[in-house]
């Protein structure tokens, strides 16, 4: 069975954790597999928003630790740079929106790769916690980069170092993830942010994302620049000039990612 399943609907690249059994925890296969169904969707020109979510009831417990039993440092090296770097890069980098959908805990690596998606919405169930201190580890897959940005270093710098576990709801307080979802109707309240993202402008979102990347080491004048450039693409798409026609016409646009 794959430990990604993988499906399309309503334009939207529906990518499932699956390894229910193991709490979807990482390994070099899962991680892999990943990437690939990642850069599938990159390349597809019928996929406009991606949705990542798990099967069972955790979202993922981060590293499959019984492939690191010996504490190998190559072992290690490798998953972060073979297996987890490349997954955050291609989700940072995909030039269509990642919604991450937490269906459950979201633990290490998990946890990352989950705050890494462009919106994060969670079951009210879920649960997010830093284990890396646990193990005598550092929270990796951009998570020294990416959660301070969420929720200021103090905050970060605790969760981190005491690995306290974080309920949905404490979440979306700290401005970690986007919205909280009741259990019974987390997966269709979930879809239907990634069909939502799917039927705007992708283009527009695109250049939104690459805007949003790059002002994490811009200065004002930099990204002013930057707001400048991408402003005249995003002009130059035929979704612009659709929504344009829209509005004159008193109805709803009809975005087609072009």
């Amino acid at each position: 069975m794959d430990t990604i399943l993988f499906e399309i609907k309503d334009s939207v690249a529906i990518l499932t954790l699956n390894r229910p059994e193991k709490f979807n925890a990482f390994n070099r296969e899962m991680a892999l597999l990943l990437q690939k169904r990642l850069d599938n969707c990159a390349n597809d020109k019928n996929i406009r928003s991606v949705y990542i979510t798990a099967t069972g009831k955790a979202f993922s417990s981060g590293q499959d630790i019984t492939e690191l039993v010996g504490g190998d440092i190559s072992t290690i090296e490798k998953a972060v740079s073979e297996c987890y770097n490349p997954i955050i890069s291609k989700i940072r980098n995909i030039e269509k929106p990642v919604v991450c959908a937490v269906n459950g805990v979201a633990a290490g690596a998990g946890a990352n790769i989950a705050l890494c998606a462009d919106v994060v919405v969670a079951a009210e169930s879920a649960l997010f916690t830093q284990a890396f201190s646990k193990i005598g580890l550092i929270p990796d897959c951009g998570g020294t980069f990416i959660l301070p940005r969420l929720i200021g270093l103090q905050k970060a710098s605790a969760l981190m170092m005491l690995g306290d576990k974080i309920s949905a709801v404490d979440a979306e307080k700290l401005g970690m993830i986007y919205k909280v979802f009741p259990d019974e109707i987390f997966v269709e309240e979930s879809m239907k942010v990634a069909i939502t993202l799917s039927k705007l402008p992708t283009k527009a979102l695109a250049y939104t994302k690459q805007a949003l990347n790059l002002s994490l080491h811009h200065s004002l004048e930099q990204q002013l620049h930057v707001e400048d450039q991408l402003q005249y693409a995003a002009a130059n798409t035929g979704d612009f000039k659709e929504g344009i026609k829209a509005f004159l016409e008193k109805r709803l646009p009809v975005f087609k990612g072009e």
